[in-house]
């Protein structure tokens, strides 16, 4: 048996695959299907300073290879998950990681101190979200923008600080350099892309919302370029995600650069998908001669 553990910002996974925010929850419901340490974390459900009851329904929508989502961030806010989710996900031996999302900077960073007062390993910061304070442009689609939020996040986080990055840029390299220059321990990437359906026969939009995140294996291309553009620039370590449903593409995502994985979309048609992936990454460094899945990272050899 390979090694499959991997080590972000210090912290160590016992495999590459993390559930992604806003794919698995709080844990608990999967919990009931096998051991939540067949994972090597959570990345829990998006939460907010405040209780959030998220967007109108139809909400989530599937399209050919995905899906389309506007949930809004439902949640119960961060007192409510350091109270009633955090001390049940510290006992399932996982790597867990708090996914904070805000209107404005301040709201970022009280979330971010507060978090940092707790047992929780690492902080997750979802920058695709509309700033308030400057006319509702997302914090994470300018190398100012993003810059300016991971700096004031970092003064207030004393854990790993991942930065999650969005697709929906003109240049997703200086994005993740200033990310990087600011103080990401680690980025995460690839966000939803933006995208919309329409009922021909209402001609309605098929979501509430108009517009939703676009995620599952159309947007796998995507997320792999990405990854690859991002991974020849930064020092820091990238959890690559968008779209990764088998172990086949568990370890091109790899191959491209990096070196832990998020995996969500998969879930909802396959909720042992990350049990599967892991053997299969398993028996291909086997098959390969390789001892450890950190091997794998990066080695991409371009034409």
């Amino acid at each position: 048996m390979s090694d499959l553990s991997v080590k972000i910002a210090g912290i160590e996974f016992n495999n590459p695959l993390i559930a992604a925010s806003g794919t698995f929850g709080f844990g608990r419901e999967y919990g009931e299907l096998y051991p939540l340490e067949k994972l090597g974390g959570i990345s829990c459900k998006g939460i907010t300073l405040k209780r959030r009851d998220g967007n109108p329904v139809p909400r989530v929508a599937e399209t050919p290879s995905g899906m389309l989502n506007a949930v809004g961030l439902q949640n119960p806010g961060v007192d409510a998950f350091i109270k009633n989710d955090l001390p049940w996900l510290k006992t399932q031996n996982t790597v867990v990681i708090a996914n904070i999302a805000g209107n404005t900077p301040e709201e970022y960073c009280e979330m971010a101190e507060k978090l940092s007062d707790t047992e929780v390993d690492m902080i997750e910061m979802n920058i695709s979200c509309p700033n308030v304070k400057s006319g509702g442009v997302q914090f994470g689609t300018s190398c100012e923008s993003v810059g300016a939020i991971t700096d004031a996040v970092r003064k207030h986080c004393t854990k790993p600080l991942i930065v999650k990055l969005s697709p929906n840029v003109t240049d997703i390299i200086s994005i993740a350099k200033s990310a990087e220059a600011s103080g990401a321990d680690a980025i995460s990437m690839i966000n939803t892309l933006t995208g919309m359906r329409i009922d021909i026969n209402t001609r309605r939009p098929i979501i509430r919302n108009n517009t939703g995140g676009m995620s599952g294996p159309a947007v796998f291309p995507i997320a792999v370029r990405m990854v690859w553009q991002v991974a020849n620039v930064v020092n820091i370590p990238i959890i690559g995600m968008g779209g990764i449903s088998t172990w086949q593409d568990a370890v091109e995502m790899l191959i491209a650069g990096a070196s832990a994985l998020q995996i969500g979309t998969v879930f909802f048609s396959d909720p042992y998908a990350p049990i599967k992936i892991n053997e299969g990454i398993n028996r291909f460094l086997d098959e390969n001669g390789l001892k450890s899945v950190g091997e794998l990272t990066g080695t991409i050899k371009p034409w």
